[in-house]
C-alpha cells in the first residue's frame, strides 16, 4: 500500500461531509472510500464506488479532507487530478467526478472516454 503525499484526486469537503456520514451510519468510520474505473458505461468506462475496509497491498491510500481513498494502480492514472463532489439537487443527487482525463462522457455522468479511446461503449443505463 502506498501513501502519497500529493493527492491522486481531491474531495470537496461537501463529498467529504457525505462520505463521514455513509461511513458513520454503516458503523464503519475507519473505512476508506475505494474509487474504481472499469471499462463498461456508455462511454467506455465508468467509475464505481465502494466502501473498503482492508486495502490490498498494492492499493494507493489518500486522505483528503479527512477522508481516506483507496484507488486500486489500474485506476490512478484515469483518476489523476480527478475531484469528487457530492451533488444534493432537485434533479439528482449523488457523487460526481469531475475528470480532466475525461474527453467525453454521457448524460448519467458515471461514465467517461479517454483520449486514447480505451473502453467499450455501451448503451447509457438510466437508473
Amino acid at each position: 500500500m502506498t501513501t502519497t503525499a500529493t493527492p491522486l484526486v481531491t474531495v470537496t469537503s461537501q463529498a467529504a461531509g457525505k462520505i463521514k456520514a455513509i461511513l458513520t451510519e454503516q458503523g464503519t468510520p475507519q473505512a476508506a472510500l475505494r474509487v474504481i474505473v472499469a471499462g463498461g458505461g456508455c462511454s467506455g468506462f465508468q467509475y464505481l464506488m465502494t466502501l473498503e475496509d482492508s486495502p490490498k497491498e498494492d492499493d494507493l491510500l489518500l486522505e483528503v479532507e479527512g477522508v481516506k481513498v483507496v484507488i486500486d494502480p489500474q485506476s490512478a492514472p484515469y483518476l489523476l487530478g480527478a475531484s469528487i463532489d457530492y451533488v444534493d439537487g432537485l434533479m439528482k443527487s449523488g457523487f460526481t467526478i469531475d475528470n480532466p482525463n475525461s474527453t467525453g462522457s454521457c448524460a448519467c455522468g458515471s461514465s467517461f472516454k479517454t483520449a486514447d479511446g480505451g473502453g467499450e461503449q455501451r448503451a447509457c443505463s438510466h437508473h
